[in-house]
């Protein structure tokens, strides 16, 4: 998963994962993780979901990371919101009045270009990654993220020889082992959800489960 597609993705307007409404997920779970008002929370892989408008409603300072300059332009224009353009080495920097974008490749990145985050809500980053990634993935987040912090985290499972990704299948083992050495991962909610992706189910799949994870950080003994 080069940056390459993605690009290629938001110039070709194929973005079936985005979404025209917030998250029901978040609306329903946020609250659990505790999180203070004025906190800053981060979004990997954000695109221009309305999930930044709705955490910033919340008073919250948002940051949010796309690789795709049209998906960062699209979400400040289609929201009437204002924003200063920063360039620097490694990203873009779009920055509005309580959510800024970093506009560039993630792994790249670094925990300066972030600053200190409380937060982080992954509905749509790592279910974008193939396996080979993943790892890799978490363990950047890491170095940009203290893992003394809480993640609202969503994915979605199905059959892998039914549809190839992304989104890629992640299963809820796989969750465990990727995150189980610095958090307790719990399952918030799980459901079959393929009768409300009928695109999903013309790629060929026959189950398509959604889960919410909350994964909060293990305390030091």
């Amino acid at each position: 998963m080069e940056p390459e597609f993605w690009h290629e993705r938001w110039e070709n307007n194929l973005i079936g994962f985005h979404l025209d409404e917030v998250n029901p997920h978040l609306r329903a779970h946020w609250q659990s993780l505790a999180v203070r008002p004025g906190a800053r929370v981060l979004v990997p892989l954000c695109g221009k979901s309305l999930d930044l408008i709705w955490l910033a409603e919340q008073g919250y300072e948002v940051i949010g990371v796309e690789v795709s300059p049209i998906a960062v332009k699209d979400f400040f224009a289609e929201n009437h919101l204002r924003a200063t353009r920063i360039e620097n080495q490694r990203c873009d920097i779009w920055r509005g009045e309580s959510i800024t974008l970093l506009c560039g490749d993630m792994f790249a990145l670094t925990e300066q270009d972030l600053g200190a985050i409380d937060a982080v809500y992954d509905r749509a980053s790592l279910i974008a990654l193939p396996p080979a990634l993943r790892r890799r993935y978490v363990e950047i987040l890491d170095t940009l993220v203290s893992v003394t912090v809480p993640h609202l985290l969503i994915t979605l499972d199905y059959d892998p020889a039914k549809m190839d990704g992304p989104p890629f299948a992640v299963t809820d083992a796989e969750v465990r082992e990727l995150y189980g050495q610095h958090y307790q991962v719990d399952c918030l909610e799980s459901e079959d959800v393929l009768t409300q992706n009928e695109r999903f189910r013309k790629r060929g799949l026959d189950w398509l489960q959604e889960s919410v994870f909350r994964l909060t950080p293990q305390k030091k003994t």
